[in-house]
């Protein structure tokens, strides 16, 4: 049995949940600070993925990495490279797919953290990048955690998108996802099944993990209350 597939999902995985991790901690920084009618559409802009067919994604994905699209031919013309059918085309896909789970997570989180010690710190002249690095996002590593955990978890499965930019190459661009897909094809229902096991083993260990971490994070503040 060929684990590439398994390597190759992981990696892609890890690779989007460092990514959405930094890009949703900034992004939803951003939008809690403005008013509400601009809110109101960049969480509509950036939640859009989490309802879009990833099909969708990913021909808006291959339109923009493509041979033909900005990026890719910004890329082929400097290094002689195609980014499509590569295995961190796949990353760009995943990241776009999980992202919103990231975001609004972490917005929730933003939003439910008390302004009224920002504005303390503050007034003690402590800077903002300090009360950001140092007091808010520690007041909210729960949500920071929970929300790379669920991106990981949605990334590790991801379909759609990343085979319409990455397809299928054995020990080049295969995941446990379209290798599922490729032996049923293929009518090998047996290793089929394999796949289908290791990826459902994965899935209930991470998000048992998150679980885990839900209650003894909510014991944590019951003793902190009590």
């Amino acid at each position: 049995m060929d684990w590439f597939p398994l390597y190759n999902s992981i990696r892609i995985a890890l690779i989007s949940a460092a990514a959405t991790f930094v890009l949703g901690i900034f992004l939803a920084w951003w939008v809690t600070g403005l008013p509400r009618a601009a809110k109101g559409i960049l969480d509509c802009l950036f939640t859009l993925p989490l309802v879009l067919p990833p099909t969708v994604i990913g021909f808006f994905l291959l339109k923009f990495i493509g041979v033909y699209g900005p990026m890719g031919r910004l890329v082929y013309s400097i290094w002689g490279e195609k980014m499509t059918m590569t295995w961190y085309a796949s990353v760009f896909a995943v990241v776009i797919v999980t992202f919103p789970l990231m975001y609004r997570t972490v917005r929730s989180s933003f939003e439910a953290f008390d302004k009224n010690i920002i504005y303390a710190g503050r007034t003690l002249g402590l800077s903002n990048g300090y009360i950001f690095f140092r007091i808010t996002l520690p007041c909210c590593k729960e949500g920071l955690i929970a929300g790379t955990i669920l991106s990981f978890a949605r990334g590790l499965g991801e379909y759609g998108a990343t085979s319409m930019v990455s397809g299928y190459t054995p020990g080049r661009t295969a995941t446990i996802s379209t290798t599922v897909y490729q032996l049923w094809r293929e009518g090998s229902d047996a290793l089929a099944y394999k796949w289908v096991f290791v990826n459902i083993a994965i899935s209930f260990a991470v998000l048992m993990a998150l679980n885990i971490f839900e209650k003894r994070s909510g014991k944590r503040r019951a003793e902190r209350w009590s």
